[in-house]
């Protein structure tokens, strides 16, 4: 597993070539951001994860868990994942945008560039802590205030999930 890059592999270089090309500025690997994103665009507080199917347990062909030591690599890769959903939702509620990218996604070159465009364009979820929180806390006052009258529960926003 030393051997493993985590670092400069062909999904994450495919990505990063179609962002220059689109002359888009980023940073790479930012280390102060949990989960260390592989692209970040902080004039946009946008952020791209590129996975590999395998290590992070995508549903596709290249995501298969191996014949051997089927314990230690489900145990490790069911971590990878909620690892991997705790990052998001941290940096979803800090008010970036998150943009996950499979491997088997990079293949295709035309589909990724388009993907890319539309998350930079803001067609893909983006996340709205800061107007959730505030509607949630002026509701909560709502409700003090208005003691006499019948309580509404109100019902948590569902996250939509990514492509």
């Amino acid at each position: 597993m030393a051997r493993i890059r985590g670092k400069d592999t062909a999904p994450e270089l495919a990505v990063r070539r179609i962002l220059r090309r689109m002359g888009v500025r980023f940073r790479l690997h930012r280390k102060g951001l949990p989960g260390t994103p592989d692209v970040v665009l902080p004039r946009r507080k946008m952020i791209i994860f590129i996975h590999g199917c395998y290590w992070h347990g995508h549903g596709c062909s290249a995501g298969r868990l191996p014949k051997s030591r089927i314990e230690f690599w489900s145990a490790k890769i069911a971590g990878n994942r909620i690892r991997d959903a705790k990052n998001l939702r941290v940096l979803r509620h800090s008010g970036w945008s998150v943009l996950v990218l499979w491997e088997c996604q990079t293949r295709k070159i035309s589909k990724l560039e388009a993907r890319l465009k539309l998350f930079l364009a803001g067609g893909v979820r983006k996340a709205r802590p800061s107007s959730r929180s505030a509607l949630c806390r002026s509701r909560a006052r709502h409700r003090r205030r208005s003691d006499a009258q019948e309580r509404v529960a109100v019902q948590p926003i569902p996250e939509r999930r990514d492509f």
